[in-house]
């Protein structure tokens, strides 16, 4: 593939923001030009703060990352996993910003800490679209309005609109959450750096994407999709059909990240919960300690820090060295593996892979783990029992005819149902109420809603 075809930094660490002006996608000012002093916050710095503090992130503390309902105040949740998984990625971009410095890639104007400073940013919201009682939320939803009980609700939407309303996907509500929902509500979100957007997304697609129709895996929601094509224009990603990009090449490290960290943390909460021998995580990383020291110590939750660390220090030299080592497939949307890990060394990749197999065994399969999982389905079930056929009404018959039950439904949605959007972009708001729920307010609100909670 020629130069002129290919990717390129310059383009691909731009800082443009955009917005919603009326419908219309447009570029915004850069914050970091008004900070009053050179340096004080970058354009990256001021993203980093901008999901930090929105309230999205802050109910990533009560949302699930493996077990739900988790009692131990040891075990991570989607909030605590986030931060950690930003850690890594600010070291895999650290590193690779100085080795892209080093081999003259790196655009005039940027630092080897930008680099880090942009995954670290995608990192952080890597999850902040996840609904409530994690992936099984994620097919709970799904699985409610795929029921073919409910097919009469989607009738008149059209078959992409339909694909999404049934597909509800982490990934693209992130994507939703920080362009439509956070900061400017439906005038650009958070608005993000492009570089920061790109990098953030991992299946640049939409739901009715050939690749999407394959697991379901999708980054683009049709009501993000003219925000995110003028996303793609500006750090010039490859278009690989009318609905599909080439993925930002930084999307790989942030990737990584997330492994690493869902691999080795996942076992170490197993641990601390009694569901997993403590040897059992010895011996997938005891090859990776090269320190005598580490044996040495008695203390379970001690000796379990310290193998993760000296494990997350040798996947990350790994990762960044095989990311420089297929810098130019990278950026000409050629990478021949499936991801980063899947091309680093026997020793790094077995034990990650290892560490999967025994959670998917052991940990993922665990009786308490399965009960919580399965109470999910009844849980946003009932939610959206009440919520949709609401709405619904509200839309194809009026207000007038409404029964008392569907009017006090609404009021759960600040009482007015959307009737000023189509019935598509209301039921994607009654996604964005739900998905939004931490574990405990789902719970909570559907013991009430129920009658067993009324007394």
């Amino acid at each position: 593939m020629s130069t002129a075809q290919q990717m390129r930094w310059d383009s691909l660490l731009s800082t443009r923001r955009f917005k919603l002006d009326q419908g219309v996608v447009r570029t915004t000012r850069t914050p970091a030009t008004e900070e009053g002093e050179p340096g004080l916050r970058t354009d990256f710095h001021i993203d980093h703060d901008r999901v930090v503090f929105s309230s999205a992130f802050r109910r990533l503390g009560r949302k699930t990352q493996v077990h739900p309902m988790a009692h131990n105040d040891h075990t991570h949740n989607r909030l605590t996993h986030s931060v950690e998984v930003a850690s890594v990625g600010r070291s895999l971009g650290n590193r690779v910003g100085m080795m892209l410095q080093h081999a003259g890639h790196l655009p005039v104007g940027y630092t080897p800490y930008d680099i880090g400073a942009v995954v670290q940013v995608a990192c952080l919201a890597h999850d902040i679209g996840n609904p409530p009682f994690g992936h099984t939320g994620e097919d709970a939803l799904r699985d409610w309005f795929r029921q073919p009980a409910h097919a009469t609700l989607l009738e008149t939407l059209t078959p992409s609109e339909r694909r999404d309303v049934q597909t509800y996907e982490g990934n693209a509500h992130g994507l939703r959450t920080v362009a439509t929902l956070e900061m400017y509500a439906n005038e650009g979100g958070m608005r993000l750096t492009a570089a920061a957007i790109g990098t953030l997304i991992k299946y640049p697609w939409t739901s009715d994407a050939p690749a999407a129709r394959l697991n379901d895996k999708f980054n683009i929601y049709r009501t993000e999709l003219p925000y995110f094509e003028a996303v793609a224009s500006e750090l010039g990603l490859q278009r690989l059909d009318s609905l599909s990009w080439a993925r930002h090449p930084l999307s790989y490290l942030m990737e990584a990240a997330d492994d690493i960290c869902y691999a080795i943390l996942d076992l170490e909460d197993a641990v601390e919960i009694g569901i997993l021998d403590v040897n059992e995580f010895e011996s997938l990383f005891a090859g990776f300690a090269e320190f005598e020291r580490v044996w040495q110590v008695n203390d379970v939750r001690q000796k379990c820090a310290m193998l993760r660390g000296i494990a997350v220090g040798r996947c990350v030299t790994e990762i960044a060295d095989k990311f420089m080592m297929h810098h130019d497939s990278l950026l000409s949307g050629e990478f021949p593996a499936k991801d980063l890990i899947n091309l680093c060394a026997p020793a790094v990749q077995g034990a990650l892979i290892q560490a999967k197999e025994l959670a998917s065994r052991k940990v993922y399969r665990h009786r308490t783990k399965l009960v919580a999982e399965l109470a999910s389905f009844p849980c946003l079930g009932s939610i959206l029992d009440i919520l949709v056929p609401a709405v619904h009404s509200l839309h194809t018959l009026g207000a007038d005819a409404l029964g008392p039950r569907q009017r006090l439904a609404l009021n759960l949605l600040g009482g007015q149902g959307y009737p000023d959007v189509s019935l598509y972009q209301a039921y994607m708001k009654i996604l964005d109420f739900t998905g939004a729920m931490t574990d405990n307010y789902a719970a909570n609100l559907a013991r009430e809603i129920s009658g067993t909670g009324i007394i």
